[in-house]
């Protein structure tokens, strides 16, 4: 694990907060200071402003993980700019939440949130190839053309973009809409985390996405969540999996900071 992150998941301070510690030296890993991106693990002895941080076993009752199902027009920061944040969603005692993730402003679906780095990781890195399952609706059906083109992938500016995708009958109240030809709704599987792939991948072939609802990720599904709604899951993926299944902790009493409010600090990784 980075060192700028095993800090920032202990202490609450963002990453760019610590590396400006560690470009002044006050991170020390095995009495040496640590220059920016070093790797570290449990076998390293860490200190931070002269205090140590331990590696131990996170306490199963202290690991939350809240579900939201996320309407439209909330953001996912804690500064909206203008614009209202999904923490207006939640009570005070889950402010101190990361999210797993994005879902932009015009999106909306299931959101995770959580205090436990470990779980993060393993929802997020691409090595655990966690699925994440959306609805789609398009300006316009898929032509087969372009059907063709998703199949063998989309180059985008970061690289291949490559899903499966399935037409999606969409229901009206109680009344179910067969698929047909103009139907514009769609299943995506998503195996990846990249910034807003799904709108940039239909983009590129000449589509707008008009509705995006994520109702998966990995062994978490939005079920009958209202939306704006949340619940406290009960079901935790077992990190045990993962190399040390350890989390970290500050001793002697030290400080514990508020995150910054920044965009990109107060969340684990990506969005959609």
């Amino acid at each position: 694990m980075r060192i700028n992150r095993l800090i920032a998941q202990t202490t609450g301070m963002s990453r760019r907060a610590v590396d400006k510690l560690i470009e002044q030296g006050q991170v020390l890993v095995n009495g040496n200071p640590a220059p920016l991106g070093h790797l570290v693990s449990e076998t390293d002895t860490i200190l931070l402003n002269g205090r140590k941080l331990e590696f131990s076993t996170l306490d199963a009752e202290s690991r939350l993980l809240i579900m939201l199902n996320k309407p439209t027009g909330y953001v996912v920061s804690r500064e909206g700019q203008g614009s209202k944040t999904i923490y207006e969603l939640l009570p005070p005692k889950y402010h101190h939440l990361k999210p797993i993730g994005r879902l932009d402003k015009n999106s909306s679906g299931l959101l995770l949130l959580t205090n436990d780095g470990l779980l993060a990781n393993q929802l997020t890195h691409p090595r655990y190839r966690k699925e994440k399952i959306y609805e789609v609706e398009l300006d316009k059906p898929l032509s087969p053309t372009a059907i063709s083109k998703l199949k063998q992938g989309i180059l985008l500016e970061d690289g291949m973009s490559k899903f499966p995708i399935e037409s999606r009958t969409i229901t009206q109240g109680q009344n179910q809409l067969k698929q047909s030809p103009q139907n514009n709704a769609y299943t995506v599987h998503l195996l990846e985390g990249r910034n807003r792939q799904i709108r940039r991948t239909f983009a590129a072939i000449g589509y707008r996405v008009v509705k995006l609802h994520r109702t998966k990720f990995g062994a978490y599904s939005l079920s009958k969540l209202q939306s704006g709604a949340y619940k406290v899951s009960e079901q935790l993926t077992n990190t045990t999996s993962l190399t040390s299944n350890l989390q970290t902790r500050v001793h002697d009493a030290m400080p514990v900071f508020a995150p910054r409010h920044r965009r990109d600090s107060n969340l684990w990784t990506s969005k959609q």
